[in-house]
């Protein structure tokens, strides 16, 4: 449910949940690299490998401190 507090996962920020993106993804070196990336920026997101959309980091969502229940790539709120 969007706004619903919840502990963060037992995981790092920089390892999305399974179910988000999958480690067969033929993308998700490159996707994890520029989360990386923008991560150790401090940045909010960054642009999409592959569709150029932006995607927030797990680090904004964090720091937002709900989850939004919208299936964000990187909710660090997963378990």
């Amino acid at each position: 449910m969007g706004g619903e507090r919840k502990p963060l996962a037992n995981r790092p920020l920089t390892v999305p949940h399974p179910s988000r993106l999958p480690p067969e993804d033929p993308q998700r070196e490159r996707i994890c690299a520029a989360h990386a990336a923008a991560l150790a920026a401090g940045q909010a997101g960054y642009p999409d490998p592959t569709t150029g959309l932006f995607v927030l980091t797990a680090g904004f969502l964090a720091r937002r401190g709900t989850c939004c229940g919208r299936g964000c790539r990187h909710c660090p709120y997963l378990d």
